[in-house]
């Protein structure tokens, strides 16, 4: 069965996953980009992003390990666009423009429903409004046996955490300190959930946590 991981999310040293007022001009929220410079820096982001350069070390090497041998991805509403509630048309297809960076089925949790829509470069935006076990099961099977990789939003990553979902969690510590915003173990016993942290490595801008689920 395909594991479902989280890897490259980038927190706060105070623990904030994303900024306060979330809107087309910040979709990360207030602040929110800064707490990813450790991966726009990184020549396979940068790469990605139809750039040259770019950092090839640590941080580097934590990017790459994001998106080997992943075969499907679980994102919630925030991730995929600032729109809320029922959708009023079809006319937003997400952040990434038309050819966006998965290139692989995408299952995106909303309360909303919506036709799937294809993309160039091999991604489909997938659109479930059954929870996050019918999201994990269609994610599973189109993943083929290879990772299903949860992205955000924090409440997305949070729902997962408390059900004890993800087998293996990457958390990168920016040095930025938010205030507020959306606090991701804010509430959540991991420990007790059965979570450790079973590395823990300094990058060039951040600070790597791996986090793993025993039992």
């Amino acid at each position: 069965m395909s594991r479902i991981t989280v890897r490259a999310f980038s927190v706060s040293v105070d623990g904030f996953g994303a900024g306060p007022g979330q809107n087309r001009e910040n979709p990360l929220g207030v602040g929110g980009m800064a707490l990813h410079e450790w991966m726009f820096s990184t020549r396979t982001v940068r790469r990605m992003m139809g750039q040259e350069g770019g950092t090839t070390g640590i941080d580097d090497g934590f990017a790459v390990r994001g998106f080997e041998n992943v075969g499907a991805w679980v994102i919630g509403r925030n991730m995929f666009g600032p729109v809320r509630g029922p959708w009023p048309d079809e006319s937003w297809r997400g952040w990434w423009g038309e050819n966006p960076p998965f290139q692989v089925p995408v299952f995106v949790l909303t309360h909303h429903a919506r036709r799937a829509i294809e993309m160039e470069g091999g991604t489909t935006f997938y659109f479930v409004t059954e929870g996050i076990e019918a999201a994990a099961s269609r994610a599973r099977e189109a993943a083929q046996g290879k990772e299903v990789r949860l992205g955000g939003g924090v409440a997305t990553i949070r729902q997962f955490l408390q059900a004890r979902m993800i087998e293996e969690m990457h958390v990168a510590v920016s040095p930025v300190v938010m205030g507020s915003g959306e606090a991701l173990y804010a509430g959540l016993n991991l420990a007790g959930l059965g979570y450790r942290c079973r590395e823990q490595v300094a990058g060039e801008k951040a600070v790597h946590v791996l986090f793993g689920r025993e039992g």
